[in-house]
C-alpha cells in the first residue's frame, strides 16, 4: 500500500514536467532563439529601417555609419525614461565603433503614456551583403517614472538591405538647330543598384529661381517645348527608359547653352516618394540651310562646265565647303570636285566643275549627282545631295574647223614688218644714189 502511494506522488510530481515540454511553453519570457533574455513590458514595437525619425534611407553593401532607426510606442498607462537600445543584427552587420562592439543607442528624451518614441543605431554594413529582407531583434532598457527599477522589453522584426538608386540623365543628342524644330531624346537612367517605380517627369521654368550668383539658372523661357510632361513608369537597376520632346529654338540663342531643368518624382525601394531635380544640357546651333539652284552646262575657254550657284538660307555660315559631281547610271563623266571655300548666309555662291569623261566623250543627257560638303561651327561634316539631268552637246563642224586667230594675225603682222623694212631700205638706198 505504502509503494503504491509513493508513486501515486511520483506521478504527480513528474507531470508539470511533461506537460510543460508537450505544450513548448516559453521559459524566462524569452521568444525563440533570441539572444536576449525576455519580459513583458510597457514598450510596443512599431517599424525597423534604415535612416532617421524624419526619412528613409537607402542602403548598399559597403556602405557605412548608417543609421538605423526603430520606433516603438509607450502601451503603457506611466511616462517612461531613461530609455536604452542595443540591436542584435545578423552576421554582415556591426557597430560603426567596429565589428567587435555592440551596437547601442540612447533615446533622446522622455516617453509620455500612450506617445511614438524612436532609438537611432548606427551600422556598418559588410562588403558583402545581399540585397534582401533579414531578421533582427532590439532590446529596449527604460524605467517608469516614479519606480524604482529598470524594466526590459524585447521585439523580433524584418528589415531589408534595399540598394541605392542613383539617377541620372543625358541626351541622346546633344545639339540642338535655331530656326527649326528639334525632335529630342532624353535618356533617364538608373545607375544604382535599388530599383525606382511610377517615374514622372515634368520640365519646369524656373527663370525666376536665381542661384548664389544671382544670375538665372536657365533659358528654357526662351524657347518652345511642345511637351512638359512624361510617365515612363518603372525603372530598374542598371536600365534607362527614353522621353521625347519637340523644342523650338528661336535665332537669338545661337551659340548659346540651352539648359532645360527636369522635377522627377517617384517612389523608391521602401515605397516613399521622392521628388528630385535634374538639368539636361544642350548646346544650340546656328541653321544651315544649303539649296542648289541653276545647274547647267556651258563652254568657257573651249571646255564645257557644270555651273551652278549654292544659296545659304540660314543663319550661320557653312565652312570648308566642296562641291563634287559624280556619275549616276550609264553616265561616263569623270568625278570631279572644286573648292567653294565659306558659303555665306543669304549671299548666293557659285561653282563650275570642268567636265571629263572615263573613255571617249558619250554627248547628250547625262545622270550626275551633285554634292555639296561642308562643316558647321561644331566640325561635323555635313553632306548635301542632288540628282541632275544635264545636256553635254557636241562640239559642231565650225567649231572644230575654227582658226585660231593667232594663226592669221602674226603672219599678217610679220608681213607688214618686213614690208616695211624692205621701203626703208630702198629709201636709205635711193638717197645715197642721189
Amino acid at each position: 500500500m505504502s509503494s503504491k502511494i509513493i508513486l501515486l506522488l511520483f506521478s504527480i510530481g513528474f507531470l508539470p514536467l511533461v506537460f510543460d515540454n508537450s505544450f513548448a511553453q516559453i521559459t524566462s519570457g524569452g521568444f525563440g532563439q533570441s539572444p536576449f533574455e525576455r519580459d513583458f513590458g510597457d514598450v510596443k514595437f512599431l517599424d525597423a529601417y534604415f535612416g532617421t525619425i524624419n526619412e528613409k534611407i537607402e542602403v548598399e553593401a559597403g556602405d557605412e555609419n548608417v543609421p538605423f532607426t526603430v520606433v516603438l510606442a509607450n502601451v503603457g498607462t506611466q511616462d517612461i525614461t531613461g530609455i536604452r537600445g542595443q540591436l542584435s543584427l545578423p552576421m554582415g552587420f556591426s557597430a560603426s565603433d567596429g565589428p567587435s562592439s555592440i551596437i547601442r543607442a540612447d533615446s533622446d528624451s522622455n516617453s509620455l503614456a500612450g506617445e511614438n518614441f524612436h532609438i537611432t543605431f548606427f551600422v556598418n554594413i559588410d562588403n558583402n551583403v545581399k540585397i534582401q529582407q533579414y531578421p533582427g531583434t532590439v532590446k529596449v532598457d527604460y524605467s517608469r517614472l516614479r519606480e524604482s527599477g529598470v524594466r526590459t522589453a524585447f521585439a523580433d522584426f524584418d528589415f531589408k538591405v534595399t540598394g541605392d538608386s542613383v539617377i541620372n540623365v543625358k541626351a541622346q543628342e546633344p545639339f540642338l538647330t535655331s530656326l527649326t524644330t528639334n525632335n529630342v531624346v532624353i535618356e533617364i537612367s538608373n545607375d544604382g543598384t535599388a530599383p525606382i517605380s511610377s517615374v514622372d517627369i515634368v520640365a519646369t521654368n524656373t527663370s525666376t529661381e536665381l542661384a548664389s550668383t544671382s544670375s538665372s539658372t536657365t533659358n528654357v523661357e526662351n524657347v518652345v517645348i511642345l511637351e512638359s510632361s512624361w510617365d515612363i513608369g518603372n525603372i530598374n537597376p542598371k536600365s534607362s527608359r527614353y522621353l521625347t520632346a519637340t523644342v523650338y529654338v528661336p535665332e537669338t540663342l545661337k551659340g548659346d547653352t540651352l539648359r532645360i531643368p527636369l522635377s522627377i518624382s517617384y517612389y523608391n525601394a521602401h515605397g516613399d516618394l521622392h521628388t528630385i531635380s535634374k538639368i539636361v544640357d544642350f548646346y544650340i546651333k546656328g541653321l544651315i540651310d544649303l539649296t542648289i539652284f541653276n545647274v547647267e552646262v556651258i563652254k568657257l575657254s573651249g571646255t564645257q562646265m557644270v555651273i551652278g550657284e549654292i544659296i545659304n538660307e540660314g543663319n550661320e555660315d557653312g565652312l570648308f565647303g566642296f562641291v563634287s559631281i559624280k556619275p549616276k547610271g550609264d553616265s561616263n563623266i569623270k568625278q570631279s570636285t572644286q573648292f567653294i571655300d565659306e558659303i555665306e548666309v543669304d549671299a548666293p555662291v557659285p561653282f563650275n566643275v570642268p567636265i571629263e569623261f572615263n573613255g571617249q566623250p558619250r554627248y547628250g543627257e547625262h545622270e550626275i549627282t551633285i554634292t555639296v560638303r561642308y562643316k558647321d561651327s561644331t566640325r561635323d561634316e555635313i553632306f548635301l545631295t542632288q540628282d541632275q539631268i544635264i545636256n553635254v552637246v557636241k562640239p559642231s563642224n565650225d567649231d572644230e574647223n575654227e582658226t585660231d586667230p593667232a594663226i592669221i594675225v602674226i603672219p599678217i603682222i610679220l608681213i607688214v614688218g618686213i614690208a616695211i623694212y624692205i621701203i626703208r631700205r630702198r629709201k636709205k638706198t635711193a638717197i645715197k644714189a642721189s
